[in-house]
């Protein structure tokens, strides 16, 4: 079978997998797991492995992690019915931004083509087109790679339970990395390269003192506060790739006070190494105005940079290839968010990321699915596997 008709074949089962897709979407979607409710994401997660058995198979061999105070994380095998040596990491997190109780005030809702409920999107579009895509060939007798699947329950979060698992996967498979994270919008866009992340939390101390009677006594620290927010937005080099945002901001106690503590919380994304160096001297030269204030800067930087590197790009030329195979057109880009896709880039793996489902709305209310292009995603996705084996 060439590989043009092969192509149409695996096009047309995805076409008639279409009904069970959705409803294993609606279903899975219907399953609330918040990144914040333990015992939610449990419950999910035992969802997404019921899921998984009935599509393609119990894992081969499987380790739960218990990450404190986060979801919890499953390393999962499903190996290829014909005995092979080559390995494919796919990454995906069952956890979403939305708080549990949210589908009571917005169930998911089907019209046409169109799908909406809260992490339809971001990201269970995801994992139920790469299900369907390994049984697509499993059902055909098409020879695949190995998959060693990571079901991740705290990516929104920072990934900060889940990272050493993740890390440690990529280490021991040595294989290209799949990422099921949602595509660029709805042109589908492909994501070779993300910037990196850094989470920060500005802290001040001021002096307080009574604002009527000693106006010039004192240290303000939300004076200070306002005079470090300027600068750090100034440090952006959008140019370069380099945004700063002070999202959140709080301090003092009352009008008539000046502020005794001030806070700021701020997020910087970065497009390479050097810049992410060039924030942390900014971060480290911050000081304050007044001499009997003082600032002090906490956190770190939550993701590496995932470069557009050589070997990413030549994965997605794979996936390029088998588009047009398919009749259909995929593109490149490089986005400012972030996934686990970046730790493993920072590896050195080879990662193709936003394979997952065509749409838009991430972390938005209006967050929906294309679910005639979630067909031609499961169908693109089984045409990856099969090139990767």
């Amino acid at each position: 079978m060439t590989g043009t008709v092969l192509a149409a074949d695996l096009l047309a089962g995805a076409a008639a997998r279409r009904d069970r897709m959705v409803d294993d979407l609606v279903a899975y979607i219907e399953t609330e797991t918040p990144s914040d409710d333990l015992d939610l994401l449990r419950a999910g997660l035992d969802h997404v492995e019921r899921f998984l058995a009935a599509t393609v198979g119990p894992f081969a061999e499987r380790t739960r992690h218990d990450p404190e105070h986060h979801g919890p994380v499953v390393v999962g095998d499903l190996l290829a019915p014909t005995a092979t040596d080559s390995w494919v990491v796919v990454l995906c997190h069952y956890d979403t931004v939305w708080a549990a109780g949210t589908l009571a005030e917005w169930p998911v809702r089907i019209e046409g083509a169109h799908l909406t409920g809260p992490g339809a999107y971001d990201m269970k579009a995801g994992l139920v087109q790469f299900a369907h895509a390994l049984a697509l060939l499993d059902e055909r007798g098409v020879p695949r790679p190995n998959v060693r699947l990571v079901l991740n329950g705290d990516e929104e979060v920072g990934s900060i339970g889940s990272r050493p698992v993740i890390e440690d996967v990529v280490r021991r498979t040595a294989g290209p990395v799949l990422v099921f994270e949602a595509s660029a919008g709805t042109d589908g866009a492909l994501k070779t390269a993300r910037k990196g992340v850094g989470l920060f939390d500005v802290h001040i101390r001021g002096v307080e003192v009574h604002a009527g009677l000693h106006p010039a006594g004192g240290a303000s620290a939300v004076d200070e506060l306002a005079r470090v927010v300027l600068a750090l937005h100034g440090a952006a080099d959008l140019d370069a790739g380099t945004s700063l945002n002070v999202g959140v901001v709080s301090g003092g106690t009352r009008p008539n006070v000046r502020a005794g503590a001030a806070t700021a919380a701020l997020d910087v994304r970065v497009s390479s190494e050097d810049e992410s160096a060039r924030i942390d001297t900014v971060l480290a030269g911050l000081v304050p105005h007044a001499d009997a204030a003082s600032i002090t800067v906490t956190g770190d930087w939550n993701r590496p940079v995932m470069a557009r590197t050589d070997r990413n790009v030549a994965l997605f030329r794979v996936a390029e290839e088998v588009a047009g195979e398919l009749g259909l057109t995929v593109t490149e880009t490089s986005v400012g968010g972030a996934s686990d896709g970046n730790f493993a880039a920072a590896l050195g793996a080879a990662v193709l990321d936003g394979l997952g489902a065509v749409g838009d709305g991430a972390h938005a209310r209006h967050e929906w699915v294309d679910l005639d292009r979630m067909v031609e995603r499961t169908a693109l996705t089984a045409g990856v596997l099969r090139r990767l084996v």
